[in-house]
């Protein structure tokens, strides 16, 4: 993949939000597809996507591709450092994991393991940018707001169910971090609001999402829909051309209103599950207490947020059940916390995972046990992974952005602090995918890069495209010129994967 210029964080916003601008100027995104490809339509192996999304780094070789392990010691150089946990068995007798993933672990003999994935090479790395190459197929900048891919799989398929949200988005705020840089891609862009994603921060407090404010009358809410609705009209960024972004804004508080009034509400209440079934996802769990609001300060952060994760992977088990088509959970990607594992890297790393063993186990199993996993496809991604020496790839390292020690004196300076690109892991369970299958290999000694079967992000985002049955060439039109759903439409499907 072509290397794109080095990019500050500042000029990343200003287009981003030009871009974002440019999308209500946009007409209507009109669907375009080889006649060829139209009349030959691609059977479905799956209905619903859901994207487990380690956000901040997630080192492959302290995950789902362990290497040597070297246990830590005072004087320890760092070079001979490639995996800080021992390796365990799986379900499948070819696959090893690194301690601490034993659930998983458990249901491997369920899904396929990607061990070859790429990042792209976008310059200097900064985690928003390569989120936003993941979720979108594209590196920013870009000339238009670029469609999050959940945003895509909804504008082509459309809800299950009507009165539900065809996208929605787990765990992730708006309000901390890198919230802009974040916002700049968890968007339909130029495909419209109504596209967009149903945004739930705290999965404990999604009730509430499909609810009134509280003390708030129904006449007083009708009112104040009547006011924004004139508003909309009355705005003039919505004059000259960009009458269809303005109708997909009133077609989502309608789709909004739908599901207010509808049963299929009850799927966001999680507190209607039992109370054993919550503790399978949540062991700490307790009816009433909640996380942290969005605006207080998280310096307490890590301690009062365990099990956050795993009631969203709950709540992502009832809307597939009530019909939603893309859900993503996030551990939540904020600066220097959760996988960003600048420092500390192999005590956040087990932290880490003892957030995801239980709960993404959990979530296979229940699906299963519900008949739903053949149709639903479960994915476990991050943007890059980690090394505790290379900074980008071998051939193309830049800049480090940590110090690490000649010598570990400190347990603080033992894990994986540099951003890795030339290799990371993906989970792929159901939908349609090989049971208990490896797919590619990478180098067992530093660089521990992709050797064979290298993925990149047009081929993986193919692939599940492909599962939902959508041609990787599907464009839309904006602008007078086509927007592939796939980068240049160049995607191909990773056909090994499926069953």
């Amino acid at each position: 993949m072509k290397t794109q210029p080095l990019m500050p964080r500042r000029d990343f916003l200003k287009t981003a939000s030009a871009a974002t601008l440019s999308a209500l100027a946009a007409g209507y995104p009109r669907a375009l597809l080889a006649e060829s490809e139209a009349e030959r339509p691609i059977a479905p192996t799956a209905d619903t996507i859901i994207v487990l999304w380690m956000g901040g780094g997630m080192a492959h070789t302290e995950t789902f591709d362990p290497k040597r392990y070297t246990p830590f010691e005072k004087g320890l150089s760092p070079d001979k450092v490639l995996s800080t946990f021992p390796k365990i068995d799986t379900a499948v007798d070819t696959i090893k994991f690194s301690k601490g993933l034993e659930n998983i672990a458990s249901v491997m003999d369920r899904g396929s393991l990607i061990r070859t994935y790429t990042a792209g090479d976008l310059g200097f790395i900064l985690h928003s940018r390569h989120q936003f190459h993941w979720h979108t197929g594209y590196a920013p900048p870009q000339s238009v707001a670029a469609p999050h891919i959940g945003a895509v799989i909804a504008r082509t398929l459309g809800p299950r169910d009507p009165a539900v949200p065809a996208f929605i988005n787990i765990g992730q705020r708006f309000d901390v971090g890198e919230s802009e840089e974040l916002k700049a891609f968890t968007t339909a862009g130029f495909l419209g609001s109504e596209h967009g994603p149903f945004n739930i921060p705290f999965p404990d407090q999604a009730a509430d999402s499909v609810r009134p404010p509280g003390g708030m009358s129904p006449d007083r809410f009708a009112n104040r829909d009547r006011f924004f609705r004139r508003l909309l009209d009355a705005n003039p960024v919505y004059q000259n051309g960009a009458g269809y972004q303005r109708d997909s804004l009133l077609r989502s508080l309608d789709n909004a209103h739908r599901l207010l009034s509808s049963p299929a509400a009850k799927a966001f209440d999680i507190s209607l599950e039992p109370l054993e079934n919550i503790r399978k996802y949540a062991p700490s769990y307790e009816p009433g207490k909640r996380f942290l609001a969005a605006r207080e300060r998280f310096g307490t952060y890590e301690q009062q947020n365990v099990g956050r994760f795993g009631l969203g992977c709950l709540l992502a088990r009832r809307l597939a059940e009530a019909g939603a088509r893309y859900i993503e959970v996030t551990t939540e990607y904020i600066p220097f916390l959760n996988w960003d594992t600048h420092e500390n890297g192999h005590t956040k790393a087990k932290a880490m995972k003892e957030q995801i063993d239980a709960p993404v186990a959990q979530l296979i199993r229940d699906l299963e046990e519900r008949g739903l996993l053949n149709r639903t496809l479960v994915v476990l991604a991050s943007e890059f992974s980690r090394d505790a020496m290379l900074e980008g790839r071998p051939g193309k390292l830049i800049k480090n952005q940590v110090d690490v020690p000649d010598k570990m004196e400190e347990l603080k300076h033992y894990g994986m602090h540099r951003h890795f690109t030339d290799a990371g892991c993906v989970l792929l369970f159901g939908g349609g995918m090989k049971r208990g299958y490896l797919h590619g290999t990478t180098a067992e000694e530093r660089p521990c890069k992709h050797l064979e079967k290298r993925v990149v992000i047009e081929d993986l985002h193919a692939t599940l495209y492909r599962a939902m049955g959508i041609s990787p060439r599907l464009a839309y039109e904006t602008e007078k010129r086509p927007f592939y759903v796939t980068r240049d439409g160049l995607g191909k499907p990773i056909t090994d994967l499926f069953a």
